[in-house]
């Protein structure tokens, strides 16, 4: 296993690079200068503006600017922020971890619902409960995240003032209270990202368990006295799984993609929130920082699934 995920890490390793170098050059070829602010404040002497630019290599050519980042990066400096004024590694850093939270909490929560109810479908095709939960899956994926989002807000926060709608993260509470805040304020942001991703991940699941259901294998187990839950569970939920954790391994960039809008309904403070604002600040260490962050997850995630196929299917082989 240890000699497969080394393997598998030196082969993404070009494809990072890759990633790295062609989001640096189309950075670099977009219109805007990050020190765009800089020259249109007349307090700042135009030499001081000039030595910015000399020390930053603002106009160097791309080549040797990628170079220096690349080197820069493999030493663990990812830049300075222009807009923030702080090092680029130190403004993720504050970041990720929100993000990781209310990304993963919406996974788990898309998982918990669409398991139990894709699995019980599929075992009852166009029966009542089939119906109403595949009406219920297309009007879930059907509808973006920024509306339910808005819905949830005008519902529960302005009507009801159940939720609050500002993701906060200086909470002034303490113990079990801060606790109980820090939940509340999660549940609308993580409803809206798990409920999208659960009305695609069930009818998958569906489908999935609806192809595993009809083999040989399954109708042996059967013949052999086997209960109906000792089948399902054994022989058809753990081999149906195998396309779904590709699935959600592929699914990855779009739930980022998801978490930046959702960010910026519910104001929380996560990396996707740092990429718009500093998109629209022109902070190019940033955008580049950010995007390549996006781009490690992925490869994380997809090497993660590979894992987790050889536990569904003893078959599969790291060798």
């Amino acid at each position: 296993m240890g000699k497969y995920i080394l393997r598998r890490l030196i082969i993404a390793l070009p494809s990072l690079l890759g990633i790295s170098l062609i989001l640096f050059v189309l950075l670099a070829l977009a219109p805007g200068d990050p020190f765009g602010e800089l020259a249109a404040n007349a307090n700042i002497p135009p030499e001081v503006q000039a030595a910015l630019r000399v020390k930053f290599g603002i106009d160097d050519p791309i080549l040797v600017r990628y170079l220096r980042w690349l080197v820069a990066m493999l030493h663990g400096d990812w830049g300075f922020s222009f807009a923030s004024r702080i090092d680029v590694d130190r403004l993720i850093l504050q970041r990720v971890p929100t993000t990781l939270f209310i990304v993963g909490s919406s996974q788990i929560l898309a998982l918990a619902i669409a398991l139990p109810v894709g699995v019980y479908a599929a075992m009852r095709p166009y029966s009542i409960f089939d119906q109403i939960a595949n009406t219920l899956a297309f009007v879930g994926f059907s509808l973006p995240t920024f509306f339910t989002g808005l819905l949830l807000i005008l519902i529960f926060s302005v009507n009801l003032g159940w939720l609050p709608f500002v993701y906060r993260v200086d909470i002034d509470a303490t113990g079990w209270h801060w606790y109980w805040e820090y939940f509340k304020q999660a549940i609308m942001p993580v409803s809206v990202l798990g409920l999208f991703q659960a009305a695609s991940y069930t009818r998958y699941v569906r489908s999935a368990v609806l192809d595993v259901i009809r083999l040989d294998y399954v109708t042996t187990a059967r013949s052999k006295g086997l209960s109906e839950g000792k089948v399902v569970l054994k022989h058809v939920v753990r081999n149906a799984l195998i396309p779904v954790v590709t699935l959600v391994a592929l699914q990855m960039p779009a739930v980022f993609g998801g978490a930046i809008v959702t960010e910026q309904i519910f104001r929380i403070p996560g990396i996707g929130s740092l990429l718009i604002t500093a998109i629209l600040a022109n902070d190019t260490p940033v955008i580049m920082a950010v995007t390549f962050v996006f781009a490690c997850l992925v490869v994380i995630f997809n090497l993660l699934a590979d894992i987790i196929y050889g536990w569904l299917d003893p078959r599969i082989s790291y060798r």
